[in-house]
């Protein structure tokens, strides 16, 4: 299912799968001796300081882009929810509804022979159904079949919270229909990405040939596909523009989305689609919708139709015969991020089960692995970065008093989920037959896309997760105005129960205090304690904070990503901020805690050490060079090698523990700060 993607959560890790259960044998340490490299001075290359051992003996597995200690978190926990899916796949009269769903679709998924010998008839009713269009019209009614099925096809429509409303949910509609990761790798120059976009139009013709084409008519077909999304590229957004919240809001009336328009009937569409009664809505990028107009006009009737076949094909390729997996990973995997190998087959049903069943699947997971505990640590913890926050915004020196006592008010407002749901998703309508892999998945998809559509009108469900309980990774909702720890990064190396204040400060905390810091980036600060889209600030308040974020861009845009390609500062901007202000809000809580008191060295280190430490540990992590690449044009997060010493050169408090002098690296002349 491809939501609408106009809020765009504040999460910590772009690449975060799921964490590990707390009963496996074997245990992900929170801080390890023995992943220093000693040999590196801290005030050189902190990250090489903290990680270097741990880079050396932990190489990238064939089947990953990269490895770390996220990974090493995803790893453990596939193994239990593996375990968990086989146990309730055991086709047995004892199962109840939850293990009947997710032991059947996991089953279903698994059965690479019965796959096989139905090969491409599962998606012969829908080819029949493009095949059969007879003019443009025919299009509006075949797109709205292909969106609820997930298919991401020309645009993408959905719901969302009015960004200045935060109370009311309204329809939106969005750019997409693109192949390729971004808009710019359609229009890049550089070598690396003209040879990219070669291999992608040589894989579209491969999959039309595995579709029956012969070699002729598919390269045809691809260049015919390439050629309608470089034309939607070029009036789609970029990504750094769609990270302002102002530049992706527009609200307007139904009529007026018609005339951008005027050959799409957008009320046949809302029909297909079932969506409920619609006046108006968020139309994300009206030039896009302009730009789209020309194309439907501009475009012949079977180009349009071999675009809608590509897509089609492109969205169920997981779940085909073997030829199209394997087809799909030699671009999307082996071009794309580098990786030399399938993943086994039994942890891509996983992550599709968790995918589309996830709060089934994560209600299974909660049960055997977070304990009430979980949350209450995590709360006391959460509590302690939300006072250091409030004292740090006290005593800004750039912000007026009257800011301050709104900035303040928004804090205090933050509500705090941890673990997972209060309530659980109901899935019961989404019928799962056992040996159906596709249609499991088109009627899961559905189920999701109607669930979406359905909120449009309603009163805004403030309970609601936008990740899966066994997730490793968190994130702030700025409109929701909360943050949110799903039970799976509540483990070692974030958290562990073991250690001392020290290293959970640098690593949870630390985390803790990126998603609160979320709330006041170049992003979050732009809407208020509701939630809604308001500026708040004054105008004195607004310059001083972009001087600030400007010494960001300056700093990570210096940082080399591979060959000549380097960040993208304004990319990374708001994640920047939030490592930035967390950690050290994070360190403000520590010091907090320890009350004025000198906590005995362990290990060798200080407490004030060990906290950084804690805080260079969690970002571990070998990546393929593809994968580097493809980060730095999409991820609005930094390098993790830039987390770390792009963060810790910039406080003080860091040079202060390591005894660092004027001159060295991790001493920056000009350091940055926001909070």
């Amino acid at each position: 299912m491809n939501q609408i993607a106009v809020t765009g959560f504040c999460v910590l890790f772009a690449g975060a799968g799921y964490v590990y259960a707390q009963d496996l044998p074997s245990s992900t340490a929170g801080f390890d001796l023995n992943a220093l490299d000693k040999s590196v001075s801290p005030c050189v290359d902190f990250y090489q300081y903290s990680c270097g051992t741990w880079l050396k003996n932990n190489p990238i597995p064939p089947d990953q882009s990269s490895w770390g200690r996220f990974s090493e978190l995803a790893e453990r926990n596939r193994t239990i929810l593996r375990n968990i899916l086989e146990k309730a796949s055991a086709d047995n009269a004892q199962r109840d509804a939850i293990d009947k769903q997710i032991g059947d679709y996991y089953a279903s998924c698994m059965d690479e022979a019965a796959i096989e010998k139905k090969g491409v008839t599962p998606l012969k009713p829908e080819l029949d159904h493009i095949s059969e269009m007879k003019g443009l019209p025919d299009l509006v009614p075949e797109l709205a079949r292909l969106h609820v099925l997930g298919v991401d096809a020309f645009l993408n429509f959905s719901s969302g919270q009015d960004f200045k409303d935060s109370t009311e949910v309204i329809a939106q509609a969005d750019q997409g229909g693109l192949g390729l990761p971004e808009r710019d790798y359609y229009f890049k120059t550089d070598p690396e990405s003209v040879a990219t976009r070669q291999k992608y139009v040589a894989h579209v013709q491969k999959m039309f040939e595995l579709m029956g084409d012969p070699p002729d008519r598919a390269a045809a077909k691809a260049k015919v596909v390439m050629a309608i999304e470089t034309a939607l590229a070029k009036g789609s957004q970029d990504v750094v523009t769609r990270r302002d919240p102002t530049k992706i809001y527009h609200r307007m009336g139904l009529d007026a989305l018609q005339k951008l328009t005027p050959s799409f009937t957008w009320a046949a569409y809302l029909s297909g689609v079932q969506a409920p009664a619609i006046k108006s809505l968020n139309v994300a990028s009206p030039e896009f919708y302009q730009s789209l107009e020309g194309i439907l006009k501009s475009t012949n009737l079977a180009d349009i139709k071999t675009y809608l076949d590509w897509h089609y094909v492109h969205t169920e390729a997981a779940l085909l015969p073997k030829a199209f997996v394997d087809e799909n990973f030699n671009f999307y995997s082996k071009t794309l991020t580098g990786a030399k190998e399938q993943r086994p087959r039994w942890k891509r049903c996983v992550s599709y089960t968790d995918g589309e069943l996830g709060e089934a699947l994560g209600r299974r997971y909660v049960d055997q692995t977070f304990g009430a505990d979980g949350k209450e640590r995590a709360l006391k913890m959460v509590h302690a970065l939300e006072q250091s926050l409030g004292q740090d915004i006290e005593k800004l020196d750039w912000m007026t008093p009257e800011t301050k006592v709104k900035a303040l008010e928004k804090l205090h407002a933050i509500t705090n989920k941890i673990g997972y749901p209060e309530k659980w998703r109901d899935y019961s309508s989404v019928s799962i037959v056992r040996g159906d892999a596709i249609g499991n998945s088109e009627r899961a998809t559905k189920f999701e896309f109607k669930r979406q559509l359905d909120k449009i009108g309603k009163p805004v469900d403030r309970l609601e997760w936008q990740m899966t309980p066994p997730t490793v990774n968190a994130y702030y909702d700025p409109q929701m105005n909360n943050i949110n720890f799903p039970a799976g990064i509540l483990q070692p190396p974030f958290f562990d129960k073991s250690l001392d204040d020290a290293v959970n400060f640098g690593a949870i905390g630390a985390v803790i205090g990126h998603e609160l810091t979320h709330g006041f980036d170049d992003q979050g600060r732009q809407f208020d304690a509701q939630g809604n889209l308001h500026d708040w600030w004054s105008p004195k308040d607004a310059d001083a904070f972009d001087t600030r974020e400007q010494c960001f861009i300056d700093e990570y845009s210096a940082f080399p990503v591979t060959g000549n390609l380097k960040l993208n500062g304004k990319l990374t901007l708001g994640e920047n901020t939030a490592d930035n202000g967390g950690l050290r809000i994070a360190n403000m809580a520590l010091m907090s805690t320890l009350a004025g008191k000198m906590a005995p060295k362990i290990d060798g280190f200080t407490a004030q050490q060990r906290f950084f430490l804690g805080w260079g540990q969690i970002w571990c992590d070998n990546a393929t060079e593809e994968v580097k690449r493809l980060r730095a044009q999409t991820d609005p997060h930094s390098m993790d090698k830039d987390r770390v010493n792009g963060t810790v050169s910039n406080m003080p408090e860091f040079r202060s523990a390591f005894a660092c002098t004027e001159g060295q690296p991790m001493v920056r002349q000009k350091a940055c700060r926001v909070w």
